[in-house]
């Protein structure tokens, strides 16, 4: 038997009555149900299935399974269909057969062959693997439903889908159908979680208990309007209590070896989330397959949104230091600007005073550090290496074109201002020194007009 957490809500033979036909989506908006179909969760209709299933449950020990062992053990290792060495190739024929999970075991002319299905204990194609367990507590009352439809068809239509299974609980007005949530599914499946809140007289409201909802949901006429709507699968999302963990875990799944069934539980990877699940033969391992890569494409469509977010965020970074650089470079601005107004309106206000002790020890200091900006051996010999290598560069800027210097606006201006006191300090020692040659000339002109004198008196 299959190994699942839920009961599918699959064609039922028994129905008491049939809906009407649908149109449209699944019949969303138009599913007629039967007389008497009203609903009331006060007193759940008692229909005998939970929402674990099967799950749980043990297949029914029938008088005959003795025998059915016996042919099945008959059937692998002594056939007598034919009397002859023609039964040990039957014999294998059989054990291949069981193996695979297939066929029919012919042992005896008068008895009839062994059915072999992949639930037999000799099939090999069998796997133990491992599902999360639900967290949602019965109270919180949600129930799965598996719809035969796309994600995107659900989720059109969702609003016709939610009063279409109000009407399925009887269009009662103090019942309300909400959607919890959508998942696409292989084969163009979709999983919609829904709950239904219930609104008593005085004005209080609650969930329907998932178990309660399930039971109505597998009521056959119910059952019947669920199929057209295109519901392929119900069952609860709830959590299993330690008993049933307990049951579960001590009693292997039909077909399983128990031993393999005990190594799975001490390989469990986390006993407290995991549950162990057996896959029989290939379709449920196809089906866990689709199922595994359609989370895995989920999971990558995340990242890939996660990852548009990164970029988004790495770009605006690069655009905020940018700016914050700008606003730096501003701020400076903004200082220097502010610091000269503090000047001049500094120089407004002291007009006219007498300089006092502070601002004397101030011009001593500025008198000094201009002392030391003019020194030849200190600060006026690295300028003079500095405009060497500014000379430099300028040569062999048009060799290498491509290489750019800048000087910042405040070392140009003192560069400027020295050069510019520089060239007054030699257009004032020109000055003196013209000043001085006229003196000279002065002096050689008074010492030479004695002397002509005196020889014109004595000759």
């Amino acid at each position: 038997m299959a190994f699942n957490f839920g009961a599918p809500s699959g064609t039922s033979g028994t129905a008491a009555a049939t809906a009407a036909p649908v149109g449209g989506f699944g019949g969303f908006g138009t599913t007629s149900t039967t007389a008497g179909s009203a609903f009331s969760f006060s007193a759940p209709t008692n229909t005998g299935t939970t929402a674990l299933g099967g799950l749980f449950s043990q297949p029914t020990q029938a008088p005959t399974q003795s025998n059915q062992l016996i042919n099945t053990a008959s059937a692998l290792s002594a056939p007598t269909l034919l009397g002859d060495e023609r039964d040990a190739i039957l014999a294998k024929w059989n054990q291949l057969q069981a193996f695979w999970g297939t066929g029919k075991g012919y042992f005896n002319n008068n008895i009839p062959p062994v059915e072999f299905t992949q639930e037999n204990p000799f099939c090999r194609f069998k796997a133990v693997g491992y599902s999360c367990m639900p967290s949602n507590k019965d109270e919180d009352g949600l129930v799965v439903l598996v719809f035969n439809k796309k994600e995107t068809e659900i989720r059109s239509q969702q609003q016709q889908l939610v009063e279409s299974l109000h009407k399925v609980l009887g269009g009662n007005q103090t019942l309300t159908v909400n959607v919890e949530g959508t998942k696409t599914l292989p084969d163009d499946q979709t999983e919609v979680v829904i709950y239904v809140v219930e609104r008593s007289p005085n004005g209080t409201s609650r969930r329907v208990p998932a178990t309660t909802l399930y039971a109505h949901f597998e009521q056959a006429n119910i059952k019947t309007q669920l199929q057209q709507l295109g519901v392929t699968l119900s069952m609860t999302r709830t959590e299993l209590s330690p008993a049933q963990i307990k049951q579960l875990l001590q009693n292997p799944p039909a077909g399983v070896d128990p031993i393999i069934w005990e190594q799975a539980k001490v390989d469990n990877p986390d006993s407290e989330k995991l549950i162990p699940v057996p896959m029989v033969g290939f379709k449920e391992l196809l089906r866990r397959l689709k199922v595994q890569d359609q989370m895995t494409k989920q999971h990558q469509t995340r990242l890939d949104i996660i990852s548009e977010d990164i970029s988004e965020l790495q770009k605006n970074q690069t655009t905020s230091v940018a700016k914050i650089a700008q606003y730096k470079r501003k701020l400076m601005d903004l200082s220097h600007r502010t610091l000269q107004v503090l000047i001049k309106q500094e120089i407004q206000r002291k007009s006219g005073y007498a300089i006092q002790a502070d601002e004397e020890q101030l011009r001593v200091q500025l008198d000094t550090i201009q002392g030391e900006l003019n020194a030849p051996t200190q600060f006026k010999g690295r300028l003079n290496e500095l405009m060497s290598q500014i000379r430099m560069q300028n040569h062999f800027g048009a060799v290498r074109s491509e290489e750019r210097y800048y000087i910042d606006a405040d070392l140009l201006r003192e560069i400027k201002q020295h050069l510019k006191q520089q060239q007054e300090g030699l257009s004032h020692l020109i000055s003196i020194i013209k000043d001085d040659l006229e003196d000279i000339k002065l002096v050689e002109h008074g010492l030479n007009e004695p002397i002509h004198i005196r020889g014109g008196v004595f000759s």
